[in-house]
């Protein structure tokens, strides 16, 4: 299965009980609202899809895992409302994430950026080439790591998350990401890369579906709560999209 929508695409397939969820934007991998809602949706069908015991979330190309939110749609937010409801996307894919009863393995092949990192702190577990360098680059428009930072929070601790989101120019290398807990291992090419991820995701698909999704109910304790909180941290970001500094950084 694969929907296509401006210029984007988000395909699901099921083999030997692994779910694979790919997705692809001819900019850098960018995420336009309706892709986002594309994603979750597809996010949510493979949660309940008896046949995929385990998921692997996956990008196209070799160079970028997911540049972020679309800088086009940023740059045309006009009002509040539009502005909460363009940020509140990547809250609906973290959450279905968060809620799927299935262990989730991100495959981050390149850079990943804004959204992107949020994507990858989202998963139960990634795996990364060296050249997945990251960056959180939302406080350089004006703006804050806002929606995605409670998902890099909780995975890589407050003192990582608060560098990231400061120095937001700053390119964080593979190797840096490793060490505080995005990644779980960074193989040298994307072929040991896809090696490594068929490995695991070979074995949990002939583990215990039952163990399986209580693990994941113990990973995300204390973020029940995460459906109405991610919602109020979109609406900060609405909010600052429409200052005149944001304005003038995001044209520059």
């Amino acid at each position: 299965m694969s929907t296509t929508i401006q210029s984007g695409q988000v395909g699901y397939h099921v083999e030997n009980g692994i779910g694979v969820i790919s997705f692809h934007h001819p900019t850098h991998n960018s995420m336009p609202s309706p892709l986002l809602q594309i994603l979750s949706e597809t996010i949510e069908q493979a949660s309940q899809d008896p046949a995929a015991k385990v998921i692997i979330l996956k990008s196209a190309g070799d160079r970028t895992f997911c540049a972020g939110a679309s800088f086009d749609e940023l740059a045309a937010i006009e009002d509040f409302a539009t502005g909460k409801r363009f940020f509140t996307g990547f809250a609906k894919v973290i959450n279905a994430l968060r809620k799927s009863p299935k262990l989730v393995i991100g495959r981050i092949q390149g850079k990943a950026v804004g959204g992107g990192v949020g994507l990858a702190a989202a998963c139960d577990y990634c795996l990364a080439t060296q050249d997945a360098a990251v960056k959180l680059s939302e406080l350089a428009v004006g703006i804050g790591p806002f929606v995605v930072g409670p998902a890099v929070e909780r995975k890589i601790g407050t003192s990582a998350f608060s560098q990231m989101a400061i120095n937001a120019t700053e390119w964080y290398s593979a190797h840096w990401a490793m060490e505080r807990g995005l990644f779980a291992n960074v193989y040298p090419s994307i072929a040991e890369l896809d090696q490594g991820i068929h490995a695991l995701a070979q074995n949990l698909a002939q583990s215990s579906p039952e163990a399986m999704r209580e693990l994941k109910a113990i990973f995300w304790e204390g973020t029940s709560h995460w459906d109405q909180f991610l919602e109020e941290r979109a609406a900060i970001s609405g909010r600052l999209v429409l200052t005149e500094y944001a304005k003038r950084a995001i044209k520059k």
